[in-house]
């Protein structure tokens, strides 16, 4: 059984810093997609950043560009999110997904796998 398992989120004022993390078991992702989507309250979950494992490239949201930062650790099986100088925007349930696809995956549809979601609330 597969699983993702994220962490980190919290309350954080703006200009701070959250690392979530993403663990997966049951399955390698050794080669695959991964991303990270967000919602807000009263919104449809978007797209904020994508890794494919295997080569590390990353690819973002242009709303988090230079700001959050995608990376992974092959040994943890873990996939993280930095994000940096957060905005009260950024307030939002953030989901890990991994796919059984290759590349950088942009689509919700393109994902097999979810996590539950961690909150992340910025405060002004």
């Amino acid at each position: 059984q597969v699983q993702l398992v994220e962490s980190g989120g919290g309350l954080v004022q703006a200009g701070g810093s959250l690392r979530l993390s993403c663990a997966a078991s049951g399955r390698t992702f050794s080669r695959n997609a991964m991303g990270w989507f967000r919602q807000a309250p009263g919104k449809e979950r978007e797209f904020v950043a994508a890794i494919n494992w295997g080569s590390g490239t990353t690819y973002y949201a242009d709303s988090v560009k230079g700001r959050f930062t995608i990376s992974r650790d092959n040994a943890k099986s873990t996939v993280y999110l930095q994000m940096n100088s957060l905005k009260p925007e950024d307030t939002a349930v953030y989901y890990c997904a991994g796919s059984l696809r290759i590349g950088l995956l942009t689509m919700e549809f393109a994902y097999d796998y979810w996590g539950q979601g961690t909150q992340v609330t910025v405060s002004s």
